[in-house]
């Protein structure tokens, strides 16, 4: 078991690279070259900045059992389909379950967008965030680590 990140815009990274360490796990973080991130323990992979790069590079990556971090719907349900798991960077977990529902609110919310509608900005991270974030990657790492 691994965690993989989606590193460019995630704001859980201590937190990840925290439980990576204190149940030995390695931890790999992909960003585009757009960005630098520094890291003791984790090591960083950069990729082209072009049109899901990342994303792609992160759903090839991915394992059995592996842990992905991510906000991209796409992402996690690429994963879930390789049998890795998925979690948000605010600690919201993607299952086999709830995956169909995001990807039809995500592709509604794309839809009235572009037909000039609005919809909601996303919350401001909170500390509720950070709790649930390292209560439920923890939980996932505990429950598959077997």
């Amino acid at each position: 078991m691994r965690i993989i990140v989606d590193a460019d815009a995630c704001p859980g990274r201590q937190i990840i690279e925290d439980l990576g360490k204190e149940y030995g796990l390695e931890v790999i973080m992909y960003c585009d070259i757009n960005h630098a991130l520094f890291s003791d323990y984790s090591s960083i992979r950069y990729m082209d900045s072009g049109f899901q790069s990342v994303d792609m590079a992160i759903a090839n990556e991915a394992r059995v059992n592996d842990i992905v971090v991510t906000q991209d719907f796409g992402v996690a349900a690429m994963v879930l389909g390789k049998k890795a798991h998925a979690i948000g960077p605010k600690g919201f977990v993607y299952t086999n379950e709830n995956i169909d529902k995001l990807l039809f609110e995500r592709h509604i919310a794309q839809k009235i967008r572009r037909s000039g509608g609005k919809t909601s900005n996303p919350k401001k991270r909170t500390r509720e965030d950070d709790e649930r974030l390292h209560k439920n990657l923890e939980k996932l790492i505990v429950c598959n680590k077997k």
